[in-house]
């Protein structure tokens, strides 16, 4: 798969049985499998979400050759500190035979786009301190934030 041949757009509903298998891949990769996998209830909310226009939430996917090979959720939220609204990259995943091959950057790269357009200042996103192979490219497109981040699961 060379890069020139990565297209990046929005999800169509006909996507579904492709986007799933990234989907399941990406919840893995986070340890959401098995026994504590999200229910299918949150997947399928999920997915509804991309096509609701009330929602601020978005999908992007990268194609090659017909196949899906990756895909980016985002959504927009209001800030205290801009006017404009906040982009938070929310998930990213590639397929593992896409990897390395400029398809997480050329989603990231999608997102900033989308986030531009629409009057965001800043595009953020978190990863897990032991993904340092997503790192090594975050680094080079984005700055760390020097912020931790805490949570409590309610």
């Amino acid at each position: 798969m060379h890069e020139a041949l990565i297209t990046v757009r929005a999800i169509a509903r006909d996507d579904h049985d492709r986007w799933l298998p990234l989907w399941d891949g990406y919840n893995a990769f986070y340890g959401r499998s098995g026994p504590t996998a999200l229910p299918a209830e949150v997947t399928a909310m999920t997915w509804s979400r991309f096509f609701d226009a009330n929602e601020p939430v978005h999908a992007l996917v990268a194609e090659s050759g017909g196949e899906l090979i990756g895909l980016a959720h985002y959504l927009f939220h209001r800030a205290t500190t801009t006017i404009g609204p906040l982009c938070y990259l929310n998930d990213l995943f590639t397929s593992e035979a896409a990897r390395g091959k400029g398809v997480g950057r050329a989603l990231i790269e999608a997102v900033y786009r989308e986030a531009r357009q629409a009057g965001a200042p800043r595009v953020y996103w978190q990863t897990h301190e032991t993904n340092r192979t997503a790192q090594a490219l975050y680094d080079k497109i984005a700055e760390r934030s020097g912020f931790i981040v805490y949570r409590r699961a309610l």
